[in-house]
């Protein structure tokens, strides 16, 4: 408990006076503060309270107090952007006027628009195909040559532009029926075709599967968009299943559940979003990562 004794108290080791306050028999000897420190702190008020004089600092209802200065850091983020712009400017130029095939083969043209594709992937795609662009289930790997819609400049770019069955008028859009859940194949046909599309792709498969029922509804419902031998049809979108690159999984039962409830992942679209200057540079970058045709 604290002391109630008011009288001046001189700790007999130090010769210090105490603070009259005791904890347990522990003693707070009263040491004046550094005298730099205390410098130190009266700097830091006087220099507060001319950084509040100067710059926008104290809140109002609806607002905040403007400063002497008139600085604020939303005009500074402006002025600089429009420094950036000007600097761009003759780059952004060219690039909006160029096609896709003319900006590749043009080495500084190519150069910048692959490092503002860059930045503007980090902003805008990988959230979804990852920073390396390596993708994930369901998200498509942009480094190799497996392209559902096509790897050309062209195909990248529509693709950036329009999406994937997106809200956009000029979108791609091809889906894969849920079979089993709007009742166009019972579950031991569903199984039967996801043992067959193993097969195919010369995965193994269990023992006592019904391959040739397989077979059959393989050839009624899913050549028309795979093809007869699996090979796929990017006009649809619909995946090569024979090439060993599975968007959502190869195993037994991910095959059945994409045949039952069907497949069909939306990429947004960015013709909206983005200007021109940079859905071109976003493709020359995604083309040049190493799967591009």
């Amino acid at each position: 408990m604290a002391s109630q004794d008011h009288k001046k108290d001189v700790d007999k080791v130090t010769g210090v006076s105490t603070t009259g306050h005791e904890w347990d028999g522990i003693k707070e000897l009263n040491n004046p503060l550094p005298r730099w420190w205390l410098w130190v702190f009266y700097v830091t008020i006087i220099f507060s309270v001319g950084y509040m004089i100067a710059y926008p600092a104290i809140p109002l209802v609806n607002s905040a107090t403007t400063g002497l200065l008139g600085w604020h850091s939303r005009s500074a983020v402006v002025e600089d952007l429009e420094r950036l712009n000007e600097t761009r400017g003759a780059n952004f130029a060219a690039i909006r006027e160029a096609e896709l095939e003319e900006i590749v083969a043009d080495s500084d043209m190519a150069s910048f628009a692959q490092a503002f594709g860059r930045a503007a992937f980090g902003d805008n795609c990988a959230g979804c195909h990852g920073a390396g662009a390596g993708g994930g289930p369901g998200y498509p790997n942009l480094l190799n040559d497996d392209w559902l819609w096509g790897g050309t400049l062209e195909d990248i770019h529509q693709t950036i532009a329009f999406g994937i069955r997106s809200t956009h008028d000029e979108t791609r859009f091809g889906d894969m029926p849920a079979f089993v859940r709007d009742g166009i194949l019972n579950r031991s046909e569903a199984w039967a075709a996801a043992d067959y599309t193993r097969q195919l792709a010369g995965l193994p498969v269990a023992e006592g599967a019904n391959l040739e029922l397989g077979e059959e509804v393989y050839t009624a419902n899913c050549a028309a968009c795979h093809g007869d031998g699996g090979e796929g049809l990017r006009a649809l979108g619909a995946p090569n299943l024979v090439n060993g690159i599975w968007l959502y999984g190869s195993d037994r039962e991910t095959i059945f559940e994409g045949i039952a409830n069907g497949r069909g992942a939306i990429m947004p679209h960015f013709a909206d979003r983005l200007d021109d200057v940079t859905i071109k540079s976003l493709t020359v970058y995604v083309h040049a990562l190493g799967g591009g045709e």
